[in-house]
């Protein structure tokens, strides 16, 4: 059944830009826009790749992942935290430098494959007529990404930590004065997103792709930025457009799968060029309501 098959395609393939995206929102709750989310998806996709297909074990590979992404985070935190670069320049560094390291390392997994990600069937629950393989027939990250979103959004707004990690974004000198580093706040906001997007990246080699191409993110890394502005910064909504993005990818690979007369170049760009549009005009006016830390990185930029 093509609505079926498109809504179950829908959550599987919009997990990797829903780990990134929840990712960044937490760095940008902290005042540190990391536009490298890319390049630590694809080190992370890399590195649960590598290390999967050597121990046979998904599950060193997700950690090798989160380690990987956490890894490539940390140099972007130096850089703009410590040093104090320009946060867009340094984060497109880091998605090049990921790039590159990407491509030289995972020459040798080209041709290689390894022990997946299980899909779990939920008792019962996957029983139900058309909701059962569409929402409890999937592996455990993509479980676990379902409810990411509600847990981040419990973490942000119902908690002490939640709460200094917003003060820290929205103006740092408030959060120093009661009692708290900025800075370290940062990097630890900074890492741990930079570790969600790498378990994003392995959840896209280990249960989606099945294997390892070079740059096989095919730009995700930026979808997941762009789609915390649609978002609102809130980690529901972004849940929410990470599957509309998911969404446009299934119904391109549906349609190529039936045999539908479209220029496949055209179907490979409708997923991006649906997300840009719903972006359009979803997010007016929310750069406005952008963290105060983060408005000040586009001013400076703008200046």
């Amino acid at each position: 059944m093509f609505v079926e098959d498109v809504l179950t395609a829908t959550i599987r393939s919009g997990t990797p830009v829903l780990y990134a995206a929840q990712g960044e929102v937490i760095a940008e709750r902290s005042g540190v826009i990391n536009l490298g989310t890319e390049g630590c998806m694809l080190i992370g996709a890399l590195a649960g790749f590598a290390a999967t297909a050597n121990t046979q074990s998904p599950i060193i590979g997700v950690v090798a992942a989160a380690g990987a992404g956490a890894a490539l985070a940390l140099v972007h935190a130096f850089v703009v935290i410590t040093r104090r670069a320009n946060q867009l320049a340094s984060g497109l560094a880091v998605t090049f430098l990921g790039l590159g390291v990407a491509a030289i390392l995972g020459r040798h997994y080209v041709d290689q494959s390894v022990h997946p990600l299980n899909q779990v069937r939920i008792p019962l629950l996957s029983d139900i007529p058309f909701l059962g393989n569409v929402l409890f027939h999937h592996d455990v990250l993509t479980y676990a990404g379902m409810a990411l979103g509600p847990l981040l959004w419990l973490f942000l707004y119902r908690t002490r930590w939640g709460l200094i990690l917003r003060a820290t974004g929205e103006q740092a000198s408030v959060a120093f004065a009661y009692g708290h580093s900025p800075a370290r706040v940062r990097y630890l906001a900074v890492m741990a997103g930079g570790a969600l997007a790498g378990i994003g990246g392995a959840q896209l080699v280990l249960a989606y792709t099945l294997s390892w191409v070079e740059n096989v993110t095919v730009g995700r890394g930026f979808v997941a930025v762009a789609l915390v502005i649609f978002a609102g910064w809130d980690p529901l909504k972004a849940t929410l457009g990470a599957w509309v993005f998911g969404g446009a990818l299934a119904v391109q690979l549906q349609l190529q799968a039936r045999g539908v007369s479209i220029s496949p170049f055209l179907l490979q760009m409708t997923p991006y060029v649906l997300t840009l549009a719903i972006l359009a005009v979803a997010s007016r006016g929310r750069a406005q309501r952008a963290p105060g830390e983060i408005r000040a990185v586009f001013g400076k930029a703008a200046a």
